[in-house]
């Protein structure tokens, strides 16, 4: 017990004879077994990022790299590990989720209806999404995406310009193409409708804003990217130029900066005024005149790690309009 008490519970054991302990666990080049330890605590000092893109996607977007910044802060601070856990959509999903050695899960935003967030809430670990969907059992951490879309929104469209919107996913299978707000679901909040919860409150936002701005939300352009990348973002503003007529400013409403960014490379090829906003306040997006959304992704990635470590309620994050720099 001695050996034991000198490595795990050294306040149980006398100074000199904890140091004895040691320097000779040291001499024989022995370490505890973390698998034996954490069978015997309940712990094991990781806590599970579950995300449901490909694992590339959190090193290669670059707010998603944000997020997993904020959690290895937390991680850090609390001498904890990070066990990232990749889902498919497919039946081994909640198995793949539950055998993880892990304390508790940070879950990137996912479906209303995905079963690992129903196994996660079972499992009696603590757990918090990024964005939602709201779940019983799961802290929610995210800015009021409709209110905040609605303002960017507000904000960046003058009267007489014509607005069009570049969208992240509408249903399961990641379908792309450009459609007419009449083409979207009446209620853009239902998950069975609008399965991505993010998506469908910008959504709501944007034609919040649009329709008190006097437009017909029916009629307006709706360009559906399947990734949140650049190449994307610019596909979908070279479709959705296509289908302006007339010579006046248009506004792209994009749901990232990197598709805002995107666009810019289709509007550069245009004579056209467009006007272009995003999301997540980026330094590059300011800088190259997108009005974005600030909703730090590193903050919410750090309020995720210390809710799914407490088990305690999370809740909004706060949110600012971004204005491109040298605007007067």
């Amino acid at each position: 017990m001695t050996v034991s008490y000198s490595f795990n519970r050294p306040g149980r054991v006398a100074e000199a004879t904890r140091n004895r302990v040691l320097e000779a666990a040291a001499e024989l080049g022995y370490r505890p077994d973390s698998t034996a330890r954490a069978l015997r605590s309940g712990r094991s000092r990781q806590l599970g990022v579950v995300v449901g893109e490909h694992l590339s996607y959190l090193f290669d977007d670059p707010q998603a790299a944000q997020f997993l910044a904020g959690i290895a802060d937390v991680c850090v601070s609390e001498d904890l590990g990070m066990v990232l856990i990749p889902t498919r959509g497919d039946a081994r999903d909640v198995d793949r989720v539950l055998s993880a050695a892990v304390d508790g899960y940070v879950l990137w935003t996912t479906v209303a209806d995905d079963p690992v967030l129903d196994a996660i809430a079972s499992s009696g670990r603590p757990a918090a999404i990024q964005g939602g969907p709201g779940h019983p059992g799961l802290a929610v951490v995210g800015p009021d995406d409709r209110e905040a879309a609605a303002a960017v929104a507000t904000a960046a469209v003058p009267a007489g310009a014509t607005p069009v919107v570049i969208s992240f996913p509408v249903d399961r299978r990641r379908t792309s193409g450009v459609l007419r707000g009449r083409d979207l679901p009446p209620d853009l909040l239902d998950p069975r409708a609008v399965p991505f919860p993010v998506t469908g409150a910008r959504l709501a936002g944007y034609r919040d804003a649009l329709t008190a701005a006097g437009h017909d939300w029916d009629d307006v352009p709706v360009a559906v990217v399947e990734r949140n990348q650049r190449d994307r973002g610019e596909s979908a503003a070279t479709e959705l130029l296509e289908t302006v007529t007339g010579s006046g400013p248009v506004v792209a409403l994009a749901m990232s900066d990197e598709l805002a960014l995107g666009a810019r490379r289709a509007v550069t090829r245009t004579r056209r005024a467009v006007t272009l906003t995003g999301w997540d306040g980026s330094r590059e997006a300011a800088t190259a005149g997108v009005w974005s959304v600030a909703a730090s992704l590193r903050e919410q990635g750090g309020a995720c790690a210390r809710a799914a470590l407490s088990g305690e309620p999370a809740g909004q994050v706060p949110w600012s309009v971004v204005a491109p720099e040298g605007l007067p």
